[in-house]
C-alpha cells in the first residue's frame, strides 16, 4: 500500500523528486534524501560554522548543517535579507537541502535591538508557566522574523549551589518548577516552529559551584533530580534538540557518554531530534577529558555515542570524522542515523518547501508595542520582596528619594546572554516617571563600581585626548575589520576604555571582526610606581609613551595582563590602546591600581541622604558563564555604603539587581526592606518603580533558597533528614531565605484543607483543596504550594519535595477555594533495585507559603 501510496504522489509531481514533495510522510522523505547523498554531502549536514570562507562554498557544493549565530549585529530587516541570501546560497547545491542558522534565545533574542525580558531566573521567580510560555513565544516570533530557526536555550539545569555563575540563566533548584517552565518556554518555541536546545545534558555544575566540572553522581540523584526537566521538555513540549555539555559524567564525557545520549535520552525518554555539542566539547574529549587519543578516535567516540553535530567550528566533524568514517572507525550506518535526525527537523520545519522568511516583516514584529508590554508584566511578576519591616511601599510623605548606586541610570543591567540596543528603562528614569513631580528624585554613584576581572578602570579625570588639555577620555577610532585597515567607521571621545559588549559590538561596527584604538594622554597626580591591566576578549596592547608595556594578544575569553610603571605626578604619558575582536564575546578594559578615592562619593551619598526622606540602594554582583563565586556578599564598598546610609536613620531600601543568591548578615539589620528584581529585562525600571511606590504588589518567590553564609553551600530545600542535625558549630544551617519565600504588601491565610479521594490509589490524581483568604487592604497574588513527605519508605526520602502549585490573585477581603492536582505519579521514586514506583502508605501532605512557611498539614493514605 505504501508503494502505491509513494507512485500515486510521485506522479502528482513529476517535475518533483521524492523527497521534495511536501505530500509524502517526512520519514519517506528522509529516507529518499539520504540515498541520495554522497559521504561528503552527509558529513557536511554534521556541520556548524560561522565563517563565511567556510559555509559560504560549502553551501553551494554539498550543502551545510547549520551557520553559528552572523546575524546579530544587523538591523532585524537586513537580518532577514541576509538570511535569505544564505539560503539562496543553498539553494545552489546539488540536492538544495536548506541550512539552519542558530543563536541564542534565553531571555529574548541576542541581537542588536531584540526585546530583552527578565533573565531565566527572573521568569522563575513569576511561578507562572503560563506567563512564561507567552514571554517564550514573543521571542520566537522575534527570532523567526530574523532568521533564526534554532535557539539554544532554555538552560534547564538544576542547580543547588548558589556559586555557579550561571544561576542567573537557570529555573533554580527545584526539578518540578523547572520542569514545568521548560515545558512552557520549549513548547511555545516548537509551536512557532523555532528549534529548541534544551541544555546542558546533564547536569553541568557539582562541587564548589564550579561549571563544567566533573560529575560524579549516584544515578538515583541523576534520575530524581537532573534528568526530570529534559524528559519533560522531550515528552512534554517536543524539544527537537538537546545541547551535550563539557562536563564528564561518572568518568565519562558527556559529549561521548552513550548511556547518556542514547541508552536514555533516545532509548527511555523518547528523543527523536539530534544532539548538538556544546561549543568545543568535541574537541575537550581529545584536550581535556583525553579519553581518545586523535582527533579522528575523539570525532569517532561522540558521533558513536549519539552526538549529531559539532559546534560552533568544522573541526573534529570535519576532515578526522571523515578520516575515522572511511578507516571504519564509525559504521555508515550511524553516520546515516546521524544525518537523518537533521534532516527530519528540517522537514518538520518546512525549510525544504519555505526557507526563505518576510524580510518586510521583521521590523514590524520585533520591539513592538505588545512585546514591550509583555517585557513590563514580566518584569513585574518577577520582583521578589524578600523584607519588609513597613519601608515599603513608600507613602506621600516621600517628597524626596535618594537612589544610590551606579547601576541605577544607564539602562537596565540584562545579565548573561542579553542582547543590547534596544529602548531600556533605567531605576531612576522609572522612579522619575512613575513618582511625578510631586517626587524629587536624586541620584549619586555612592562607590566606585569594581570589576571581577583586572584593575578598577582609568577614570576620565586622568585622561585626555591631547597633551595641552582636549576632553576628558580617550580618542576611539573604530575600524570594521579585525586589522584596523581603512579609514575608522566611527570616531568618538570615549571617557574610559571598560567595554563589555557581550556577543555584540559597538555602535556601527560588525559584532565580530572589528578592532579599535585608543589614543591620547595619561597625567597621573601622584609620582610612583603604578600597576596598569588589560583585560580583554580578545586580544589587546598597552604601549605607554610608544613603548609596548602589555601584549594580550590570541583569541581568547577575558583574561588580565598586568605591569608596572612608574610615573611622575602632573607628567603627560601618551597611551595606546589596540584592541580587536576576532569573534563572539567581546569586552575590553584599561585599569590601573592608582583608583579614584571612595571616600568622596560615601560622603556626597551621605549628604544627599540626609536631606532626603528615603533611601533607594541599588545593589549588583559578579557572576556569568565562567565566573563561579567563591564569596557570596555585595563586592567592593557596597555593604560598607549601605551600613552608613543606615546609619543616619533615614529609611533605607536595598533593591538587588543580580542573578543569584546574595548573603546579607553585614547590612541587613540595618534596612527596612530588600527587593530582589533580578535582571528584570528593558523595562525592569518601570516595575521597580511601581513596586517602590505601591502602584504594584511584588508577589513572585524565591526559586531558589538563599544561604546565610557561603559555609552552608550547597543548601536547598529538599534536603534528606540528618543523623545529627543541620547546625553548624559556629552558625545555623537555616538558610537566609528559604525556597519559594516571598513577602507581598497584603496579608494571606490559609484554611479549610481538604484531600479527595483519601484513601487513594496509586494511579490517578489527587485533589487538595483549601480556602485561601486576602486579608490586607491591597489586592495581590499569592503562590501557594504543595509539599509532600513520604512517611515511611524503602529509600530514604528528602523532608518534603514540591509537588504542585498555583498562583491566585485576590482583591482585598476575597476569599476562593482553591485546588492543587496532585498526579499519584509525582509521589514515585526509585527503589533499591532502580524501579521507579509509587509505595504505598501514609504522605504528609503541606499547603504553605513558602517551603518553611507551612499553614495547613494533613496526611493521605496511599494503598
Amino acid at each position: 500500500m505504501f508503494g502505491i501510496l509513494l507512485a500515486t504522489l510521485v506522479l502528482a509531481a513529476p517535475d518533483r523528486l521524492p523527497y521534495q514533495n511536501p505530500n509524502l510522510p517526512v520519514e519517506a522523505r528522509v529516507r529518499d534524501l539520504l540515498g541520495r547523498m554522497t559521504l561528503e554531502e552527509k558529513l557536511a549536514q554534521l556541520r556548524c560554522d560561522g565563517r563565511p570562507e567556510v559555509y559560504e562554498p560549502a553551501l553551494k557544493t554539498t550543502g551545510f548543517g547549520e551557520i553559528a549565530p552572523i546575524l546579530r549585529g544587523y538591523g532585524h530587516s537586513e537580518a532577514a535579507r541576509k538570511a535569505n541570501e544564505i539560503q539562496r546560497m543553498a539553494m545552489q547545491s546539488r540536492l538544495k537541502i536548506p541550512v539552519i542558522i542558530h543563536d541564542e534565545a534565553l531571555h529574548g533574542l541576542l541581537s542588536k535591538g531584540c526585546t530583552s525580558f527578565p533573565q531565566a531566573i527572573g521568569l522563575a521567580a513569576t511561578w507562572n508557566p503560563e506567563l512564561v510560555g507567552r514571554v517564550a513565544a514573543a521571542i520566537a516570533d522575534e527570532t523567526k522574523a530574523r532568521g533564526v530557526r534554532h535557539v539554544l536555550s532554555p538552560v534547564i539545569n538544576v542547580v543547588r549551589d548558589a556559586r555557579w555563575g550561571r544561576v542567573e540563566e537557570t529555573y533554580g533548584e527545584d526539578p518540578l518548577l523547572h520542569s514545568d517552565l521548560g515545558v512552557a518556554f520549549v513548547g511555545a518555541f516548537e509551536r512557532a516552529g523555532v528549534v529548541t536546545t534544551p541544555k546542558h545534558y546533564l547536569v553541568n555544575v557539582w562541587d564548589g559551584g564550579r561549571d563544567s566540572h566533573a560529575v560524579d553522581v549516584s544515578e538515583r540523584l541523576l534520575r530524581e533530580i537532573y534528568l526530570p526537566p529534559f524528559e519533560a521538555v522531550i515528552r512534554q513540549a517536543g524539544a527537537r534538540s538537546v545541547m551535550a555539555s563539557y562536563n564528564s559524567v561518572n568518568g565519562r564525557p558527556a559529549s561521548a557518554s552513550k548511556w547518556l545520549l542514547t541508552d536514555i535520552l533516545r532509548g527511555e525518554l523518547g528523543f527523536h531530534g539530534y544532539v548538538v555539542s556544546d561549543y568545543g566539547s568535541v574537541g575537550g574529549v581529545l584536550w581535556a577529558h583525553r579519553t581518545a587519543a586523535t582527533p579522528e578516535e575523539a570525532a569517532a567516540q561522540c558521533l558513536m555515542a549519539g552526538l549529531d553535530m559539532e559546534y560552533p567550528d568544522v573541526n573534529l566533524y570535519g576532515k578526522p570524522l571523515e578520516t575515522a568514517v572511511r578507516k571504519g572507525l564509525v559504521p555508515m550506518r550511524v553516520v546515516d542515523q546521524a544525518v537523518a535526525r537533521v534532516l527530519r527537523v528540517k522537514f518538520e520545519l518546512g525549510l525544504f518547501e519555505k526557507p526563505f522568511v518576510d524580510e518586510a516583516a521583521a521590523d514590524r514584529v520585533v520591539q513592538n508595542p505588545r512585546h514591550r508590554q509583555l517585557a513590563l508584566e514580566a518584569a513585574r511578576e518577577a520582583l521578589v520582596l524578600l523584607k519588609n519591616d513597613g519601608t515599603l511601599p513608600f507613602g506621600p510623605s516621600v517628597k524626596r528619594l535618594l537612589v544610590v548606586g551606579p547601576a541605577a541610570v544607564g539602562g537596565m543591567r540584562l545579565g548573561g546572554y542579553s542582547g543590547w540596543g534596544m529602548p531600556q528603562v533605567s531605576i531612576v528614569d522609572g522612579l522619575k516617571a512613575v513618582a511625578g513631580p510631586q517626587v524629587q528624585v536624586r541620584h549619586v554613584r555612592g562607590w566606585i563600581e569594581t570589576s571581577s576581572q583586572g584593575l578598577p578602570p582609568v577614570p576620565p579625570s586622568a585622561l585626555r585626548t591631547s597633551r595641552e588639555g582636549g576632553q576628558p577620555g580617550l580618542r576611539g577610532e573604530y575600524f570594521a575589520d579585525p586589522k584596523w585597515s581603512g579609514a575608522p567607521v566611527m570616531v568618538r571621545t570615549d571617557p574610559t576604555v571598560d567595554f563589555d559588549w557581550g556577543d555584540g559590538g559597538p555602535g556601527t561596527v560588525p559584532e565580530d571582526g572589528f578592532s579599535v584604538r585608543w589614543t591620547g594622554y595619561l597625567v597621573p597626580e601622584r609620582s610612583g610606581p603604578v600597576e596598569f591591566s588589560i583585560t580583554s576578549d580578545d586580544g589587546a596592547w598597552l604601549y605607554l609613551d610608544g613603548k609596548l608595556v602589555i601584549d594580550n594578544a590570541g583569541e581568547h575569553a577575558a583574561q588580565t595582563k598586568t605591569a608596572t610603571v612608574v610615573l611622575e605626578a602632573g607628567k603627560p604619558v601618551a597611551v595606546r590602546i589596540d584592541y580587536h575582536e576576532v569573534k563572539g564575546q567581546a569586552s575590553v578594559r584599561f585599569g590601573w591600581s592608582a583608583t579614584d578615592d571612595p571616600q568622596p562619593l560615601l560622603n556626597e551619598a551621605l549628604r544627599e541622604a540626609r536631606e532626603s526622606d528615603a533611601v533607594v540602594v541599588v545593589a549588583t554582583i559578579h557572576e556569568g558563564e565562567g565566573r563561579d563565586r567563591a564569596y557570596l556578599g555585595l563586592p567592593g564598598d557596597q555593604p560598607k555604603v549601605i551600613q552608613s546610609l543606615a546609619a543616619t536613620g533615614k529609611p533605607v531600601v536595598v533593591v538587588l539587581v543580580a542573578g543569584a543568591p546574595v548573603t546579607m548578615s553585614e547590612w541587613l539589620g540595618g534596612v527596612g526592606a530588600v527587593l530582589d528584581a533580578w535582571y528584570p529585562g528593558q523595562e525592569g525600571g518601570t516595575a521597580i518603580a511601581e513596586a517602590l511606590l505601591g502602584k504594584i504588589n511584588p508577589g513572585g518567590k524565591l526559586p531558589m533558597t538563599f544561604p546565610l553564609t557561603v559555609g552552608q553551600c550547597p543548601v536547598f530545600y529538599n534536603l534528606a533528614p540528618s543523623g545529627r542535625g543541620y547546625d553548624y558549630v559556629d552558625s545555623t544551617g537555616k538558610p537566609l531565605y528559604p525556597f519559594g519565600h516571598g513577602l507581598s504588601y497584603t496579608t494571606f491565610a490559609y484554611s479549610d484543607l481538604k484531600v479527595s479521594p483519601s484513601p487513594a490509589g496509586r494511579k490517578g490524581t489527587v485533589r487538595v483543596s483549601f480556602k485561601l483568604r486576602n486579608e490586607g487592604k491591597m489586592a495581590g497574588a499569592e503562590v501557594a504550594q504543595l509539599y509532600v513527605r513520604d512517611e515511611v519508605a524503602s529509600i530514604v526520602r528528602p523532608l518534603k519535595e514540591l509537588k504542585g502549585y498555583v498562583k491566585v490573585r485576590l482583591q482585598p477581603g476575597e476569599e476562593r477555594t482553591v485546588t492543587i492536582e496532585l498526579p499519584m505519579e509525582r509521589l514515585a521514586f526509585y527503589d533499591e533495585r532502580m524501579r521507579k514506583v509509587v509505595e504505598p502508605g501514609w504522605f504528609e501532605i503541606m499547603v504553605g507559603s513558602s517551603s518553611e512557611d507551612i499553614r495547613l498539614r494533613t496526611r493521605l493514605e496511599v494503598r
